[in-house]
């Protein structure tokens, strides 16, 4: 097996779903703005049911999606880390320096997951109705607390990305290691067999 090609797949799907994610999350507050902006018909006579308040659930709504979608997403992202570090510590024979980026990738997840998202979902559920105008000791606490996880965000990224390149653009043998044919038999040097 290619550990090597292997261990970049996984790295590539976490990266690419990480983006996604980040995607999804912003455009999910924007789709209520859309949503409101020209709603169909039968929409538009329940949101105008709904009134003022109409936007605030609509949000509140996104809110909770969002939220599940990022506790679920962690979970996910703990197994990639876990599996990739598995095929980098027993597939292959990276350095040490590489293990060290994959495991702080799964150490970024694991303080995100167990630190900062609790802290972001009590926080966020508090100022879901808090009017944007009006200042709030939770709002303040919610900002930095999201600040640091979007931080966090973009250091397991680079990582990501790092390790990636590092493992495309690293020598495929070491000078002296054995080389394998298509069966798996062990040579050496550069004879063509």
């Amino acid at each position: 097996m290619h550990y090597r090609r292997f261990a970049c797949f996984l790295l590539g799907a976490w990266l690419a779903a990480g983006l996604f994610m980040a995607m999804v999350a912003t455009q999910n507050f924007r789709s209520v703005d859309r949503l409101l902006a020209k709603p169909a018909a039968p929409a538009a006579d329940q949101l105008s049911k709904l009134g003022a308040g109409g936007r605030a659930l609509l949000r509140y709504q996104v809110s909770e999606q969002n939220r599940w979608f990022f506790e679920t997403w962690e979970m996910l992202q703990i197994g990639l880390g876990i599996l990739l570090l598995l095929v980098l510590l027993f597939g292959s024979n990276e350095t040490n320096f590489t293990m060290l980026m994959a495991l702080l990738m799964l150490l970024i997840v694991l303080v995100q997951r167990f630190a900062l998202t609790p802290q972001i979902v009590a926080l966020g559920r508090v100022i879901d109705y808090v009017p944007v105008d009006q200042p709030s000791a939770e709002r303040s606490r919610f900002w930095l607390f999201h600040s640091t996880y979007s931080g966090l965000e973009l250091v397991k990224w680079a990582l990501g990305f790092l390790l990636t390149a590092r493992l495309l653009l690293r020598s495929k043998k070491k000078p002296g290691e054995a080389d394998h044919d298509t069966n798996g038999r062990e040579r050496r040097g550069h004879a063509a067999g």
